[in-house]
């Protein structure tokens, strides 16, 4: 009981719709961790770059991930902070790898905007910049 009146006094960012941020996010967390660490440890030198863009994006989505469960001003402020570096990374991949596909010998969670993760790396961080700006306006 004193869980769930500590959470609700924390800004709920976990709660209501904010649960599919979450449950998306860690799905993330997961895959790209999971993909990066592979990839760091038995194929570094086919595409340094790519993979260590890969670790990047799952710290940032673990960190998002961790956040939005906790709740509170503080959580939604870094969490914002970290949806926007996400969203700058995702363009700022995506555009490269478009760019200059040479760069990347291999894809990254964020290549062609998330292309290969049916483009919901392009439009989870909208989706969590919206959902934390109507957060911090509902406390």
């Amino acid at each position: 009981m004193a869980e769930s009146t500590e959470t609700s006094s924390r800004g709920g960012l976990g709660q209501g719709p904010g649960r599919l941020l979450v449950m998306l996010y860690g799905v993330f967390t997961v895959a790209a961790a999971s993909r990066s660490v592979y990839q760091l440890i038995a194929q570094f030198d086919e595409a340094p770059l790519a993979y260590v863009l890969s670790a990047v994006s799952a710290v940032v989505y673990a960190f998002i991930t961790v956040s939005l469960v906790r709740g509170g001003e503080g959580a939604r402020k870094a969490a914002m902070v970290c949806c926007g570096a996400e969203l700058l990374g995702v363009l700022t991949v995506g555009t490269w790898t478009l760019a200059d596909p040479s760069a990347f010998p291999d894809q990254t969670v964020w290549s062609d905007y998330g292309m290969g993760y049916l483009f919901i790396p392009i439009f989870l961080p909208v989706t969590g910049l919206i959902w934390l700006r109507r957060a911090r306006r509902a406390a």
